[in-house]
């Protein structure tokens, strides 16, 4: 039964894929904290594309009159 434990304590075979999982979580929680770090910014930048498209001009002189002329 030792013999099993020890040889469960230096086990390498999940290693790396551990070691990726916590890199991961890392940039996760990294990402996570810039996002909400400058969340006011990228906010204000989404309604300045907004109001952008909203209220595009038109940029010629069309009309709308209906006549085909």
């Amino acid at each position: 039964m030792m013999n099993k434990l020890k040889g469960l304590v230096f086990e390498e075979k999940g290693q790396g894929m551990t070691e990726y999982g916590l890199v991961l979580g890392v940039i996760a929680v990294g990402v996570v904290a810039l996002l909400a770090t400058l969340r006011d910014e990228i906010m204000t930048m989404f309604n300045e594309v907004i109001n952008n498209v909203t209220n595009r001009d038109t940029g010629g002189t069309a009309t709308t009159s209906g006549t085909g002329a």
